[in-house]
């Protein structure tokens, strides 16, 4: 038997079968079926209905924010978060090249250019002091905001990351992204349920946005919310995802370009549902880190530790290797004996759409890109 047999006894073990086991599945039960009956006895199928107010009430709550707007995925929430920042053409928005491309691609939509910075080692999320090092090296502030020297363009946000649910030091990057005038739109897609120094993640910058796609702690099927303690941001983002239609009784009346991503009812009693029970998800996945840790007996290898001051949602659970040959091997053996295992993803700007983007030396995420794979992590309930 190979090195790497042991891991896969280990996770068949936890979640009990031999059978094809996926990095993350959701669960559903009689609540989630009730909530769906209930949306189509409605009639009320769309993105107007009960359970889009109940779960954008419910999500504001749970996170501490002012308001939320419930949207059909998470790309569309952080592109449309970016616009009411004031992300626009001709500027720049620094984020990190360790995410996953919707990150990027939220930024482009917008007309706007990604910089890339390097990202802490613990956290795999934006590092503050690359973000400090880059804004004094390149950042110019003037009255109209902050400027990039060597290209001439406004920075108009700074976007982390909270990667696999592990929150990045947001507090210090805010505090940075102040000095400069900056706005923050947290990209909190993976880290629902997370929390940072007691804070839920997405409410410490301008916006939050987050993903419920069908693989995330959470899911609507798709979908995704906008979050912030400014219900004014918040309340734009809600117009302007409505197809920036005025409200009116019977009028259609639309006075800018807008967005038809408004989440469907039927997707949000998902949703709803789902909230519902986030907290004994979070609860069942921290058992299975706990098995993980008490389990793992590979060379070489461990679990990637929960970053300080992080109350963390358990999310995906990540391995760290000592080489990227190390790594590949565990990938093939995992995945050619029924354990679904992924790589981090490649680095924004190993892509061709991004190759020519503004970046450090990025030597965090070099190693991390050549070093982190996820195991198998959904709920054992």
């Amino acid at each position: 038997m190979s090195e790497f047999g042991s891991f896969v006894e280990l996770v068949q073990s936890i979640y009990g079968t031999k059978d094809f086991i996926p990095l993350h599945e959701p669960r559903f039960d009689e609540k989630e079926k009730l909530y769906l009956e209930q949306t189509i006895d409605s009639t009320f199928v769309s993105s107007v209905g009960e359970f889009v107010d109940k779960f954008e009430a419910a999500i504001t709550n749970y996170c501490g924010a002012g308001k939320a707007a419930a949207v059909v995925n998470g790309t569309a929430a952080l592109q449309v978060a970016l616009r009411v920042a004031g992300v626009d053409r001709e500027s720049e928005v620094i984020t990190q090249a360790l995410t996953f491309v919707a990150t990027a691609n939220a930024i482009n939509y917008n007309g706007a250019t990604p910089v890339f910075v390097d990202v802490d080692y613990d956290t795999m999320g934006l590092s503050p002091q690359a973000l400090m090092d880059f804004l004094n090296e390149f950042g110019e502030l003037r009255d109209t905001g902050t400027y990039n020297k060597s290209t001439g363009k406004r920075i108009a946000a700074i976007v982390p990351m909270h990667t696999f649910g592990f929150m990045c030091r947001i507090d210090a990057i805010v505090e940075i992204a102040n000095e400069w005038n900056i706005p923050v739109v947290e990209d909190a897609a993976e880290s629902l349920g997370s929390f940072f120094k007691g804070q839920h993640s997405g409410t410490f910058g301008l916006m939050g946005a987050f993903s419920f796609n069908g693989n995330k702690i959470i899911t609507s099927g798709g979908g995704g919310a906008i979050i912030s303690s400014d219900p004014q941001f918040a309340s734009k983002v809600k117009y302007l995802t409505n197809t920036a239609k005025v409200p009116h009784q019977w009028e259609y009346y639309h006075d800018e370009l807008g967005y038809n991503y408004r989440m469907p009812n039927l997707n949000a009693s998902l949703a709803y549902a789902q909230l519902e029970k986030l907290d004994s998800f979070i609860k069942s996945k921290k058992e299975v880190f706990a098995a993980y840790k008490d389990g793992l007996e590979l060379d070489e290898v461990k679990l990637k530790e929960i970053p300080a001051d992080t109350s963390w949602n358990y999310w995906l659970i990540p391995l760290e290797f000592d080489s990227r040959e190390g790594r590949d091997n565990f990938l093939t053996y995992t995945n050619s004996n029924g354990v679904m295992t992924r790589p981090i993803w490649r680095l924004m700007f190993e892509l061709p759409m991004y190759k020519g983007c503004q970046r450090d030396e990025q030597v965090n995420a070099y190693k991390l890109s050549e070093r982190i794979v996820n195991i198998p992590s959904s709920t054992n309930c």
